[in-house]
C-alpha cells in the first residue's frame, strides 16, 4: 500500500512538473461579478471598459506582473481595473494569462456587469466602477483545496500555517514597486515536499500586506483542514500550499527585504502560541486601547491642574501617577471623539499608514470596552466581529466612567 501511495506522489509530482514546464492554457479557477451594477451595451461604460482591458493585456509582459489603470474622465462611467500575475511567470507566460482573461472575463462571465473579477491558477484580473488601488480587500474571497486526503492531518495543518507565516514578511516588506511575493519548501515526510505560497498587490502597503496574508492564513483550518493542499484568494493577496509543486522553484529569487519601519513605542504582547483569533486582530485591539490608554494625561492637566497640584503628585515612576496618565488620556479620547477628532489621536507621523475607517472603528470599539455597565462592554467574541466586518452597527458609547475619589487620585471603577 505504501509503495502504491509513493508511485501515485511520484506520478503527480511529474505531471505538476510537466505542466509548469510546458506552454499551456492559464487554468481557470473561479470568477464573481456583482448583478448589482450593469451598464447598458453600447454605453460609454462599456467603450471605457474596452479600452481599460486592452490597456491591461498590452502592459502584461512588465517584469514585476503587475499593473494598473484608470479609463474615463467622468467619475460616473470611469472604469479602475488591475492584474496580478503569480510572482514566478516570465513575461510570456504572464501575458498569455492576462490576454486569456480580458477576453473570457466578458465573452464567457461578466458581459454586462460593472464589477467583477476573474482567477486563473496563473493571474488574476479585476475591474470595478470605483477606485481599488492600494486598498486591503479581503471580499469577495474564494477558497480551494486538494481533494486528496493527508496523513497526519494536524501537524501538517500546523506546518502549513507556520510556513506561510514565515514568509508573511518576506512579501510584505519587499521594497516598493517590487513584487510581494515569497515562496518555501519544507520536508513534510521523506517522500512528500510541501511548496507554499503568499503573494500580495504590489500597491499595497508593508502593513495593509502583513495584514491581508495574515488574515487568510487564519482561514486555512476552516476550509482546507485535513487535504493535501489549499488556497485562499482575496481581492488583494493570496496563499497557497500543496505536497506537489505549482511555481517555478527555479525561477523564484528571494526578495529583497525593505528597512523595517520603525516600531511603535506601544507596549505590546507577545503573540499567542495557539489560537483561532488572527493575531492582526489581537494587535489592533491593544493598540486601540493603548492609544487611549496614552492619550489621557495632558487633559487632567492642562484642565484641571495648578503648578502646586503638579508638585504634590506622588513620584512620577509609582502606580499613581500612571493612573494619573491613563485618565488623562482616555477623557483626551472622549473629547476628541465627541468632537468628531478622533484621527487627533494619532501620532501625526503615523496617520498615513492607517485607514481612516479603520481607525474610527477601532477608537470606537475602544470607548465600548470602557463603559460604565459592564453589561454595555462587548465580549471578545463581539469585538472580533465588530473589526472583522464593517456591516455590524456599533453603539454609541457614553462618555467613560471617570470619578474623582480626591483631589489628587482620578480612578476608573472596574
Amino acid at each position: 500500500m505504501n509503495v502504491s501511495i509513493s508511485m501515485v506522489n511520484l506520478v503527480l509530482f511529474w505531471l505538476s512538473f510537466l505542466s509548469l514546464t510546458s506552454e499551456a492554457v492559464p487554468s481557470y479557477r473561479f470568477h464573481i461579478c456583482s448583478n448589482k451594477t450593469t451598464f447598458i451595451p453600447n454605453s460609454t461604460y462599456q467603450s471605457n471598459l474596452k479600452d481599460l482591458l486592452f490597456s491591461l493585456s498590452s502592459n502584461s509582459t512588465r517584469e514585476n506582473g503587475f499593473y494598473n489603470n484608470t479609463v474615463g474622465q467622468n467619475p460616473e462611467t470611469s472604469v479602475y481595473g488591475l492584474f496580478l500575475c503569480r510572482g514566478d511567470l516570465t513575461p510570456d507566460a504572464c501575458q498569455d494569462c492576462v490576454s486569456t482573461a480580458t477576453n473570457e472575463i466578458v465573452q464567457q462571465y461578466c458581459p454586462v456587469e460593472k464589477v467583477a473579477m476573474i482567477w486563473y491558477d496563473e493571474c488574476m484580473l479585476r475591474y470595478s466602477n470605483r477606485s481599488i488601488f492600494s486598498v486591503m480587500e479581503d471580499k469577495p474571497r474564494k477558497y480551494l483545496w486538494n481533494v486528496l486526503d493527508i496523513t497526519e492531518p494536524d501537524r501538517f495543518l500546523k506546518l502549513a500555517q507556520t510556513t506561510l507565516s514565515d514568509l508573511v514578511p518576506l512579501a510584505a516588506n519587499a521594497s516598493s514597486g517590487a513584487k510581494k511575493f515569497a515562496t518555501k519548501e519544507v520536508n513534510f515526510t521523506v517522500l512528500q515536499t510541501m511548496y507554499s505560497l503568499v503573494q500580495c498587490t504590489p500597491d499595497l502597503s508593508s502593513f495593509d500586506c502583513n495584514r491581508c496574508l495574515r488574515e487568510a492564513i487564519t482561514n486555512v483550518p476552516t476550509c482546507c483542514s485535513g487535504k493535501q493542499g489549499g488556497r485562499v484568494m482575496y481581492p488583494s493577496c493570496t496563499i497557497r500550499y500543496e505536497v506537489s509543486p505549482f511555481y517555478q522553484i527555479q525561477a523564484v529569487a528571494p526578495p529583497v527585504p525593505a528597512p523595517a519601519p520603525p516600531p511603535i513605542p506601544l507596549l505590546l504582547p507577545h503573540p499567542p502560541g495557539k489560537s483561532g483569533i488572527s493575531w492582526p486582530i489581537i494587535l489592533t485591539i491593544v493598540a486601540s486601547l493603548s492609544v487611549l490608554a496614552l492619550l489621557a494625561f495632558s487633559y487632567y492637566f492642562l484642565r484641571r491642574s495648578t503648578k502646586k497640584k503638579y508638585n504634590s503628585l506622588p513620584d512620577k515612576n509609582g502606580e499613581k501617577w500612571r493612573q494619573y496618565l491613563n485618565i488623562y488620556k482616555l477623557m483626551q479620547a472622549w473629547e476628541h471623539w465627541s468632537n468628531g477628532t478622533a484621527l487627533e489621536l494619532l501620532d501625526p507621523t503615523l496617520r498615513d499608514s492607517y485607514s481612516r475607517n479603520e481607525v474610527n472603528q477601532c477608537i470606537h470599539i475602544a470607548l465600548l470596552c470602557v463603559q460604565e455597565n459592564p453589561a454595555d462592554r462587548p465580549t471578545m467574541a463581539n469585538i472580533i466581529l465588530m473589526l472583522d466586518s464593517y456591516s455590524v452597527t456599533l453603539k454609541t458609547p457614553q462618555q467613560p466612567a471617570v470619578f474623582i475619589l480626591s483631589n489628587t487620585e482620578p480612578t476608573i471603577p472596574t
